[in-house]
Protein backbone atom coordinates (compact mmCIF):
# COMPACT_ATOMS: atom_id res chain seq x y z
CA UNK A 1 0.00 0.00 0.00
CA UNK A 2 2.78 2.30 0.81
CA UNK A 3 6.22 2.32 0.04
CA UNK A 4 9.00 3.09 2.69
CA UNK A 5 12.23 4.78 2.18
CA UNK A 6 14.59 4.07 5.13
CA UNK A 7 17.33 6.29 3.30
CA UNK A 8 14.72 9.19 3.18
CA UNK A 9 15.26 12.23 5.93
CA UNK A 10 11.64 12.17 6.43
CA UNK A 11 10.16 10.36 9.52
CA UNK A 12 8.23 7.01 8.53
CA UNK A 13 5.13 8.55 9.61
CA UNK A 14 5.34 11.43 7.78
CA UNK A 15 5.92 8.98 4.87
CA UNK A 16 3.26 7.08 5.51
CA UNK A 17 1.15 10.40 5.35
CA UNK A 18 2.42 11.50 2.01
CA UNK A 19 2.02 8.41 0.47
CA UNK A 20 -1.49 8.03 1.22
CA UNK A 21 -2.60 11.76 1.07
CA UNK A 22 -1.05 10.96 -2.71
CA UNK A 23 -2.98 8.04 -3.28
CA UNK A 24 -6.22 9.77 -2.12
CA UNK A 25 -5.35 12.99 -4.17
CA UNK A 26 -4.59 10.99 -7.70
CA UNK A 27 -7.55 8.58 -7.31
CA UNK A 28 -6.27 5.32 -6.33
CA UNK A 29 -7.97 5.27 -3.07
CA UNK A 30 -11.15 6.62 -3.72
CA UNK A 31 -14.25 8.29 -1.26
CA UNK A 32 -15.42 5.45 1.04
CA UNK A 33 -12.65 3.31 0.62
CA UNK A 34 -11.38 1.61 4.07
CA UNK A 35 -8.12 1.73 5.13
CA UNK A 36 -5.94 -1.50 6.82
CA UNK A 37 -6.23 -0.98 10.18
CA UNK A 38 -2.86 0.42 12.10
CA UNK A 39 -2.46 -3.21 13.24
CA UNK A 40 -2.51 -4.25 9.67
CA UNK A 41 -0.62 -1.51 8.28
CA UNK A 42 2.12 -2.40 10.78
CA UNK A 43 2.23 -5.78 10.75
CA UNK A 44 2.49 -5.05 6.62
CA UNK A 45 5.34 -2.32 7.08
CA UNK A 46 6.88 -4.35 10.50
CA UNK A 47 7.10 -0.86 12.57
CA UNK A 48 5.43 0.04 15.04
CA UNK A 49 1.84 1.11 15.60
CA UNK A 50 2.04 4.27 16.79
CA UNK A 51 3.62 5.22 13.87
CA UNK A 52 0.57 4.03 11.53
CA UNK A 53 -1.61 6.02 14.44
CA UNK A 54 0.06 9.28 13.91
CA UNK A 55 0.28 9.37 10.01
CA UNK A 56 -3.67 8.08 10.14
CA UNK A 57 -4.47 11.28 12.76
CA UNK A 58 -2.39 13.60 10.99
CA UNK A 59 -4.77 12.27 7.51
CA UNK A 60 -7.72 12.77 9.61
CA UNK A 61 -7.22 16.31 11.19
CA UNK A 62 -6.77 16.97 7.56
CA UNK A 63 -9.60 15.84 6.39
CA UNK A 64 -8.33 12.94 4.17
CA UNK A 65 -9.90 10.18 5.85
CA UNK A 66 -12.56 9.95 9.15
CA UNK A 67 -12.39 7.20 11.65
CA UNK A 68 -15.54 5.35 12.67
CA UNK A 69 -15.23 3.57 16.10
CA UNK A 70 -15.41 0.29 15.21
CA UNK A 71 -15.49 -0.07 12.15
CA UNK A 72 -11.71 1.38 10.99
CA UNK A 73 -10.60 4.44 8.86
CA UNK A 74 -12.58 5.31 5.84
CA UNK A 75 -11.03 7.52 2.71
CA UNK A 76 -13.23 10.92 2.99
CA UNK A 77 -11.07 13.34 1.19
CA UNK A 78 -12.74 14.58 -2.57
CA UNK A 79 -12.58 17.74 -3.88
CA UNK A 80 -12.00 19.62 -1.31
CA UNK A 81 -8.73 17.93 -0.35
CA UNK A 82 -7.95 17.89 -3.75
CA UNK A 83 -7.90 21.59 -4.15
CA UNK A 84 -5.88 21.66 -1.38
CA UNK A 85 -3.60 19.86 -2.67
CA UNK A 86 -3.76 21.42 -5.81
CA UNK A 87 -3.38 24.90 -3.88
CA UNK A 88 -0.21 23.17 -1.96
CA UNK A 89 1.72 22.52 -5.10
CA UNK A 90 0.33 25.67 -7.00
CA UNK A 91 2.24 27.43 -4.06
CA UNK A 92 5.35 25.11 -4.23
CA UNK A 93 5.46 26.31 -8.00
CA UNK A 94 5.31 30.07 -7.55
CA UNK A 95 8.03 29.55 -5.35
CA UNK A 96 10.42 27.80 -7.08
CA UNK A 97 9.35 29.70 -9.94
CA UNK A 98 10.55 33.33 -7.49
CA UNK A 99 13.51 32.06 -6.77
CA UNK A 100 14.50 30.69 -10.28
CA UNK A 101 13.74 34.12 -11.85
CA UNK A 102 15.62 35.72 -8.70
CA UNK A 103 18.19 33.40 -9.75
CA UNK A 104 17.98 35.11 -13.61
CA UNK A 105 16.27 32.11 -15.17
CA UNK A 106 14.75 33.22 -18.15
CA UNK A 107 11.05 33.09 -18.79
CA UNK A 108 11.15 31.64 -21.78
CA UNK A 109 13.49 28.78 -20.58
CA UNK A 110 10.66 28.15 -17.39
CA UNK A 111 8.11 27.99 -20.36
CA UNK A 112 9.68 25.13 -22.01
CA UNK A 113 10.67 23.28 -18.82
CA UNK A 114 6.95 23.50 -18.50
CA UNK A 115 5.80 22.86 -21.90
CA UNK A 116 8.21 19.11 -22.28
CA UNK A 117 7.63 18.45 -18.63
CA UNK A 118 10.92 19.71 -16.99
CA UNK A 119 12.31 16.27 -19.01
CA UNK A 120 14.86 19.39 -20.66
CA UNK A 121 18.23 20.55 -18.78
CA UNK A 122 17.93 23.69 -20.43
CA UNK A 123 20.27 26.53 -18.92
CA UNK A 124 19.70 30.79 -19.41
Amino acid sequence: MVHLDYRDSRPIYTQIFSGLREQISTGILQSGDKLPSVRELAAELAINPNTIQRAYRMLESDGWIATVPGKGCFVTGGAQCQQQELGRWYDTFDESTAALVSLGVLRETLIQRIETGGNEHAEN
